[in-house]
């Protein structure tokens, strides 16, 4: 038993208790209810929330089987403890009945909030469990159908089509397959891993950038050093017979395509810079 000043916390359970780990604290709210913002009230405030705890983990511990750690749900469910003793009024009624319903809600305000392996926004995390509630329904409904039409989820839960095809679209975002699954063609016994079924990036992007970085160097040149570096590097043409088509040495050509090359190179990284 717990005493503060003139009132008392009991670990005694009440006759009308909904559970055996149930307190009885009708004595506390009562004085807590009377007390203004301060070390008094605060210390109260404390007993109370540490004599319903077992409650509150007793919840949590039903989650455990979502994937998240029972000790992360246990502080989850004292937040939602918390809430409903800052909130709670003992002239609605019992404390139990209204503390519940806020400790389920907080811990599913987590999973939806914090459990998601692809994050979507909360309005369409809203719409998911619209429409996955919506799914449910129809289908237990006589002669309903397993997989219901996106009409008929809609007319069900009053959304429009489109806000019903967001909802099944998240529905396949709160869990994501590993790149390492492994998938089956039609008629075919051999599986591929995801990944393989990705595309990866094109060689010719960067192509692409190269000559758009040059372009501006190539207009600069003199129409015969053009002429060379587009019969060298386009045409595959040997700096001989470049050199023949325009009655040079060899080693000019060399030269200039040397040259040629740095004056693109130079204008080219000079706008990065």
């Amino acid at each position: 038993m717990l005493t503060h000043r003139t009132h008392t916390v009991s670990r005694r359970r009440p006759s009308h208790r909904l559970h055996e780990d149930s307190p009885d604290t009708t004595e506390a709210f009562a004085h807590l209810a009377g007390l203004d913002e301060g070390r008094e009230r605060d210390v109260l405030r404390e007993e109370v929330v540490e004599a319903w705890l077992p409650v509150a983990h007793r919840i949590a511990v039903r989650f455990h089987n979502k994937g998240e750690n029972v000790e992360d749900l246990r502080q989850v469910a004292a937040m939602g403890l918390l809430k409903a003793v800052n909130n709670y009024d003992p002239q609605r009624g019992r404390f139990e009945p209204y503390a519940v319903p806020t400790i389920r809600g907080e811990l599913r305000r987590h999973f939806r909030d914090h459990m998601w392996d692809v994050h979507v926004p909360r309005r369409v995390q809203d719409l998911r469990n619209r429409v996955r509630l919506a799914r449910r329904d129809l289908a237990q409904q006589p002669g309903g159908s397993s997989e219901p039409s996106v009409t008929a989820i809609a007319t069900h839960t009053q959304l429009t089509e489109d806000e019903v095809r967001d909802g099944l679209k998240a529905i396949d975002g709160f869990s994501a397959l590993s790149l390492d699954a492994g998938l089956l063609t039609s008629g075919d016994d051999d599986a591929f891993s995801l990944a393989d079924a990705l595309g990866a990036s094109d060689e010719s992007y960067d192509v692409i950038t190269d000559r758009e970085a040059a372009k501006a160097g190539l207009e600069h040149l003199p129409e015969r050093e053009r002429t060379i570096l587009y019969l060298r590097f386009f045409e595959d043409m040997t700096q001989s017979r470049i050199a023949e088509h325009f009655g040079i040495s060899q080693m000019h050509v060399s030269r200039l395509i040397h040259t040629s090359c740095q004056r693109v190179r130079e204008e080219a990284t000079r706008d990065w810079e």
